[in-house]
């Protein structure tokens, strides 16, 4: 996992490179105004700003205790667009989940089963984001969300974590793998 010249947004207080483990800080979170009128912009995302098209794949597995703890991959442009997935606590059951924010967040999640690793990636191509999820080994085929991202954007790409209601977990990121496309 080469990650040289990646960078901290909102970098958590306490992680490591190797293994990359990362431990979401109490009321950390990505979420933008829907059904509660709350911004939170200060999720933990560590990556690396580029332009045009790329695959980023990341397989992970966390703590999860309370609802809304959430790892995976972030898109970030800005703090009205972005798009983060990967694993969300809600009612008790870790889920797939994503959320593509375009001024306001839109969030959904899917039923996986159990699971100790998850696989998660990310393909941008022209003005599309495809997001798809695979378990324990298997690759990421399962095809989660299909969302419109802005195609000229500079995006700062990579991995992400936050605790919004918890008091924080830690997520080890096992791969993590970027690949610009032609």
């Amino acid at each position: 996992m080469d990650l040289t010249g990646w960078t901290w947004l909102n970098e958590p207080r306490q992680w490591s490179a190797d293994p990359l483990t990362v431990h979401a800080d109490a009321g950390s979170d990505f979420w933008r105004l829907t059904g509660n009128g709350l911004v939170r912009d200060n999720g933990h995302l560590y990556g690396v700003s580029l332009t045009g098209d790329f695959t980023l794949t990341a397989t992970f597995s966390g703590e999860y205790s309370a609802q809304y703890d959430q790892a995976g991959i972030g898109l970030f442009t800005d703090g009205a667009n972005w798009i983060k997935a990967g694993v969300e606590v809600f009612d008790g059951k870790r889920q797939a989940s994503t959320v593509v924010t375009r001024g306001f967040s839109d969030w959904n999640l899917a039923l996986t089963g159990d699971f100790d690793r998850f696989t998660i990636s990310a393909d941008r191509q022209g003005d599309a984001v495809w997001v798809r999820y695979g378990v324990d080994g298997d690759e990421p085929t399962t095809l989660l969300r299909k969302a419109y991202f802005p195609p000229e954007a500079t995006v700062k790409a990579g991995i992400m974590v936050a605790s919004p209601d918890g008091e924080g977990f830690a997520t080890q990121f096992h791969e993590v793998q970027l690949t610009q496309l032609p």
